[in-house]
């Protein structure tokens, strides 16, 4: 398996979000903190393609995975 190093800003633009560094602070900052009984792709401010995208990189340890988890943890700090 080829391993791609993906930065945060990278996992943004993936999401059709905004990806400077001061949109990803301030996504992170108005959405968090994320309960801890809701999934990250529960979350109700994601589109069902982003939901659907963040599930399957999870369930599949995939390639974007390792920066799922840590939008997931910046999420519930």
């Amino acid at each position: 398996m080829e391993l791609t190093n993906h930065s945060m800003t990278d996992l943004f633009l993936q999401l059709g979000l905004p990806s400077e560094k001061a949109d990803i602070e301030r996504f992170i900052a108005s959405h968090r903190p994320l309960p801890e009984d809701v999934r990250l792709a529960e979350a109700s401010f994601w589109t069902s393609g982003q939901a659907q995208f963040l599930r399957e990189e999870i369930r599949d340890d995939a390639d974007w995975a390792e920066l799922v988890d840590q939008l997931n943890l910046a999420l519930r700090a």
